[in-house]
């Protein structure tokens, strides 16, 4: 299995030519120009709306509840109201959607289960959640340290064949909900408070506040931090009195939140290129109609597209920002962390003994 693990992590050696190609802006990506995929992305969409309107309009009327702890201001939540916007439109009107955002509703600690028990119909779910879950422990690998080598590596691979034939209906058949699809969440970097962090021995004992959840623990070992488990929603708070010494987010998230305001020193890791994933009730879901599940399914892909332009036009923009705003940016040896974290997952077999090895396999090699 380490050799398994050594030659496919050896794969994501694109990650760093990336970053040594953006210079000032590291999270760049190969992806199309945001106003020329928007349009070609909506397309699908508005056409489906000729149809779409009128099979679904007679429709019994189904509201649906979209919970989520993204911030007001961040491209999660503007997807979550394009949904909501786009889904009424192609329904004809017999589907509605009502958003809370800013964990207003449920926690990131409580979403999963809301949208399991139908408290909530639709909620953005992580890999490292997922993988808490019985059947799904192989989840784990996708939140693990340099798994995907870039956006198109990731967002092709989820929201293509293997996601849609062999990722997704995995996860359906061990949960109560249905994936609609995988959005950009941005590539992680670290964020602290009073020390740069310049090399993967600079992360040795650093208190780096982790969601709460095996996972998401193991990536905080695997970059040589000491993870400590915490909300979101008290991340501001536990940044600004030293509770925790840092966190790790995409940088749209570092901004839209205003972590910088505590913790001005941000280290360009990029050691995972995030996604999440939007799912809806089971129940919910199989209560609609056909038309009605048409209007949903590409309204979120509508949805999607808004997310993922918005979010790699702010990565590319974000550097900026956070310049303006006095924090030091430095730029540690990819490779440096690479290697340690293969080395962490190396010595930790018990870590990677759950994880699905022939899909594995097959996700690396679709960044070839």
């Amino acid at each position: 299995m380490k050799k398994k693990i050594l030659a496919s992590l050896l794969s994501v050696s694109m990650l760093a030519a990336m970053l040594a190609g953006c210079g000032a802006a590291p999270a760049a990506t190969t992806a199309p120009a945001a106003d020329s995929a928007a349009t070609e992305e909506a397309a699908p969409a508005e056409a489906a709306a000729d149809t779409s309107d009128a099979a679904a309009a007679n429709d019994a009327p189904a509201e649906l509840i979209f919970t989520s702890v993204s911030v007001t201001g961040d491209s999660h939540t503007t997807a979550m109201d394009a949904f909501a916007q786009k889904v009424e439109e192609l329904s004809g009107g017999s589907v509605t959607c009502k958003t809370y955002a800013d964990g207003t509703l449920f926690s990131a600690d409580a979403e999963f289960d809301a949208l399991s028990t139908g408290q909530a119909d639709l909620a953005y779910i992580s890999f490292p959640t997922l993988a808490t879950q019985s059947g799904l422990e192989w989840c784990s690998m996708v939140g693990s340290a340099y798994f995907w080598s870039s956006y198109d590596h990731m967002t092709n691979t989820l929201n293509g064949d293997i996601g849609k034939n062999e990722i997704f209906p995995k996860i359906e058949e061990n949960t109560n909900a249905v994936p609609l699809g995988a959005f950009y969440l941005g590539s992680r970097v670290v964020n602290t408070r009073n020390k740069e962090i310049n090399s993967y021995a600079d992360m040795s004992g650093l208190l780096l506040r982790m969601p709460n959840s095996e996972t998401w623990l193991n990536l905080g070992e695997a970059l040589g931090a000491n993870p400590t488990p915490l909300a979101f929603s008290e991340l501001y708070t536990a940044l600004q009195t030293g509770a925790i010494d840092g966190q790790d987010n995409p940088l749209p998230t570092d901004v839209s939140a205003k972590f910088y305001e505590v913790a001005p020193y941000v280290a360009i890791t990029n050691h995972v290129v995030d996604s999440i994933i939007p799912m809806i009730n089971k129940d919910k879901w199989n209560s609609l109609t056909d038309a009605q599940k048409q209007a949903v399914t590409d309204a979120m892909e509508y949805a999607k597209q808004v997310n993922d332009d918005a979010r790699i036009e702010e990565e590319d923009n974000d550097i900026a920002i956070l310049e303006e705003n006095g924090c030091t940016i430095t730029y540690p040896d990819i490779e440096d962390f690479k290697t340690n974290a293969q080395a962490y997952y190396e010595s930790h077999p018990e870590q990677t003994a759950e994880w699905d090895m022939d899909l594995y396999e097959k996700i690396q090699a679709a960044a070839n």
